[in-house]
């Protein structure tokens, strides 16, 4: 390990910001390379994190270092990859060129290939896969707000990086099986898509049954093709992935008891793809249904409601109308 050196948080938008300022909230020293708008928006207000349960920490911020100069790599033990998948080769450029070559690289990103992409430019460097489970919303004026539960997982190393990031509030967990993590998360990501389409929090979806079976139609042509390629996906929370379309098919009643022990979900927590959509950007279905997709046509497995999941979002990107707020009867193209 690295030690006495910056943590660097590549990309700190939503996610890079919460992480980091747990991190800072736990005098570890942390930088992070930001946009323009978020380095204002956090001189002006501070950092201030919120949480599902209430908890609430504020930052001034003179606690961390903020620039939007990738320099800010120079001196760096650990940084932190939170950028969209787009941009991930961006990064590593930017990481190749001025972190030291003995920085360790730690993806904290969605999907599954950020990690490949990674290493690929950065040579012989460390590159660690992490799994986030929790979803952070911008609230604004330097507000982010933790609105789900669950403990980010980190690829085992001899080190022991996870050990060494995990701090009071962001417990960080080390995984033998990362890339089993990585694809029981991204079978859960496919529901960022229907929460955009939506335009609905996910409590309320998960409290419809209409919602949740399409919830598990979804999963279940994901499922189909993993088990086609010899993927096995496990699972960050005590629920394994294969259960998951039986579970969300349940009558509400004992879905709801069954949920309430396994995860906390904040009422109004919605996915980032929602954000994405609301804010007229380009989403990551890519390299969420888009890597299933691919891998499903490399294996002949046929998923027409991930495909036109996938169209209705691209769809919406073009409009650039924000969430379309589709019914799951529209989505499912039978009305």
């Amino acid at each position: 390990m690295v030690t006495g050196r910056p943590i660097v948080v590549a990309g700190a938008g939503a996610i890079g910001c919460f992480v980091g300022g747990r991190l800072a909230a736990a005098d570890r020293r942390v930088a992070l390379l930001v946009r323009p708008r978020v380095k204002t928006e956090i001189e002006r207000f501070g950092l201030k994190l919120t949480d599902f349960d209430g908890a609430e920490t504020k930052l001034d911020a003179g606690q961390l270092a903020l620039s939007e100069d990738p320099a800010i790599f120079h001196s760096a033990g650990i940084v932190l990859v939170t950028v969209k998948s787009a941009d991930t080769a961006d990064v590593a450029d930017q990481i190749a060129q001025h972190a030291p070559q003995d920085a360790v690289i730690v993806s904290l990103q969605n999907g599954v290939g950020n990690v490949s992409v990674l290493q690929e430019r950065l040579g012989g460097r460390r590159v660690l896969a992490g799994m986030v489970p929790f979803n952070v919303v911008a609230m604004g004026e330097g507000r982010f707000h933790r609105s789900s539960s669950g403990d980010i997982h980190l690829g085992e190393d001899a080190d022991n990086t996870a050990a060494a990031l995990s701090v009071p509030g962001l417990t960080i967990r080390a995984s033998r099986d990362i890339t089993g993590v990585q694809w029981g998360k991204l079978i859960i990501n496919l529901n960022n898509a229907l929460s955009a389409l939506s335009d609905m929090p996910l409590a309320a979806q998960l409290a419809s049954r209409d919602w949740r079976r399409l919830f598990a139609d979804q999963m279940a042509e994901g499922l189909a093709v993993l088990k086609a390629a010899g993927i096995t996906p496990a699972s960050a929370t005590p629920i394994p992935p294969n259960w998951m379309p039986t579970l969300l098919r349940l009558p509400d009643m004992i879905f709801n008891a069954i949920l309430g022990r396994t995860m906390k979900i904040d009422p109004e927590a919605r996915s980032s793809m929602w954000q994405d959509l609301k804010q007229g950007r380009k989403t990551e279905i890519d390299y969420l249904q888009g890597a299933v997709i691919a891998l499903a046509g490399k294996n002949n497995v046929d998923v027409p409601l991930m495909r036109r999941i996938a169209a209705l979002i691209k769809e919406a990107e073009t409009s650039g109308e924000g969430p379309p707020r589709l019914s799951p009867q529209q989505i499912r193209g039978v009305v």
